[in-house]
């Protein structure tokens, strides 16, 4: 079993930049157990980054202040969180140095029991709270507030003020660990949590932290929720329901894990099948366009979730396992997976000690980087940096692959910000377009690469020809050789032969013009 296929050399795959390290001091006799971070948090206007690092502590440091002091420090070298001059938790609500009045507070939080899941929110006065008795509300939320979730080992969530370190709010309805939160985008403050209950919670903190809806559908835990962009979607992954297999112990069923509900009605609107394990962490792209679901069966799936269908597999295990195999205890976990601001980019945290950033377009991780015991890791609110967190209860802090959206691509972010998939299917405009605004066009990018184009077709008789190449049941394999691609064609389970791909040409690429995701 290997973390590549074997026509991806290890050595040509980029390294990601390293930017520094955060650790926490441990004392003598520590025991590792307790010290996990579970979840890291950018704040969503780039001011401050948020961590449990084990031990009922959050920590919060102002983003500007933690990354310039990696770049005073030597590349490479870790930087003690305790030399970031946080305060500890007993001084974290009086007696603190105060800041200069334009500088932002750092704090420690002691929340009481083991952090599982953080959440940043913001207040927008615009959006009013359901409730209508609004003057009967014990808080005013601002327009510069800034609020972090945190969800509890003891199933509850307490709500703390950012700027002061002030606990606001103690939400108590859950009978289980709050695996999860996440803050609608809207600022309208409702906060979703995800709990092993087999329950999501939805709360109003405008209407002073009352729950308005419970969602129930799952069959075990739920690991992770998220927001579409437009906070009318919620998505949520959890466990399947374990089963006895012969050849590797306990697995996974297959039954549908990644829910998709309505939140205007709080009503199940689709499920997605395709995992083989448990899907713990799920993200939609910045436009909403796409979502992004890992599981432990060894792959991330991005979705066109409007749809219900499969854009594009990244797989972490070589041979892929099978349904079997992959519904077990298989080595190669999938922990965490983020969409980058930008739209094109996905990193994800698997148990093999990598850190992976995919490209949407390229079938091979476009950079990697070492990673031991990681867990979870977020994109920074303009997607310069990747925080992932490990067991150990460090943070570690990596440069994002740099690159210059295309005008097309830009576009076609706007575009499907405000039109679903089926809009853009009804519009009257060439094939090739429409293809490329529904994403399909990411799969004969991850199958040939950007700058790969079709030369020519050998092993006549071995099937129909070219213009037999068609429909959604064709699939192609890719072997690669410097700048050389070849590619075994099937479709309907048949060969149609292989074909070479070259970088620069110009070839006949109207044999797959009918084909899902063919781009002139």
């Amino acid at each position: 079993m290997a973390s590549f296929p074997d026509s991806i050399n290890e050595n040509d795959i980029g390294k990601a930049k390293f930017i520094g390290e955060l650790r926490v001091p441990v004392a003598p006799f520590d025991q590792k157990s307790g010290r996990e971070t579970w979840t890291v948090a950018f704040a969503p206007n780039g001011s401050y980054f948020a961590w449990s690092q084990g031990h009922r502590i959050v920590r919060l440091i102002p983003l500007t202040k933690c990354l310039k002091s990696f770049s005073v420090g030597k590349a490479g070298e870790s930087t003690n969180a305790s030399s970031l001059g946080c305060l500890s938790g007993q001084n974290s609500f009086g007696g603190q140095v105060i800041p200069a009045a334009d500088e932002p507070r750092e704090h420690t939080i002691d929340c009481g029991d083991t952090v599982w899941g953080l959440a940043f929110g913001s207040s927008v006065p615009e959006k009013q709270s359901r409730c209508v008795n609004i003057e009967w509300h014990r808080f005013r939320f601002g327009q510069d507030q800034l609020l972090l979730a945190t969800g509890l080992n003891n199933g509850r969530i307490k709500i703390w003020d950012v700027y002061t370190g002030k606990l606001l709010l103690n939400l108590m309805d859950h009978t289980d660990v709050v695996r999860d939160l996440t803050f609608a985008p809207d600022g309208s403050l409702v906060l979703v949590s995800a709990s092993r209950d087999k329950t999501l919670r939805v709360w109003d903190l405008k209407d002073d932290g009352n729950m308005v809806k419970v969602l129930r559908g799952h069959q075990n835990w739920v690991y992770c929720s998220a927001f579409s962009p437009d906070s009318s979607i919620l998505c949520s992954v959890g466990a399947g329901k374990a089963y006895l297999s012969l050849f590797v112990g306990f697995c996974r069923s297959c039954e549908p894990i990644v829910f998709l509900w309505n939140m205007d009605k709080y009503t199940v609107m689709g499920k997605l099948e395709g995992h083989h394990n448990d899907v713990v962490s799920c993200e939609f792209s910045p436009d909403g366009a796409l979502l992004a679901t890992a599981s432990y069966d060894t792959r991330v799936i991005v979705w066109d979730h409007q749809k219900g269908t499969i854009l594009l597999e990244l797989g972490h295990l070589f041979p892929p396992p099978s349904p079997i195999f992959a519904g077990g205890a298989n080595d190669r976990w999938v922990r965490s997976v983020s969409f980058c601001p930008d739209g094109r980019h996905i990193a994800s945290i698997t148990d093999d000690r990598l850190v992976r950033f995919w490209s949407i377009e390229e079938r091979a991780p476009q950079a990697i980087a070492s990673l031991p015991n990681g867990l979870c890791c977020a994109f920074s609110a303009e997607g310069s940096v990747l925080a992932a967190g490990t067991r150990d209860g460090a943070v570690h802090f990596w440069e994002s692959p740099r690159s210059i959206g295309s005008l097309q691509h830009m576009s076609r972010m706007s575009l499907r910000r405000v039109m679903s998939t089926q809009q853009v299917e009804a519009l009257a405009i060439p094939t090739p377009l429409r293809d490329y605004l529904t994403y399909k066009n990411v799969t004969v990018s991850w199958l040939f690469g950007r700058d790969a184009v079709l030369t020519g077709l050998t092993g006549a008789g071995q099937g129909p020809s070219p213009e037999g190449f068609r429909g959604p049941s064709a699939r192609a394999s890719v072997r690669t050789q410097r700048n050389r691609k070849q590619v075994q064609l099937t479709a309907d389970g048949g060969d149609l032969g292989y074909c070479t791909a070259h970088g620069g040409l110009d070839p006949p690429l109207h044999w797959f013009k009918d084909m899902p995701g063919y781009v002139s």
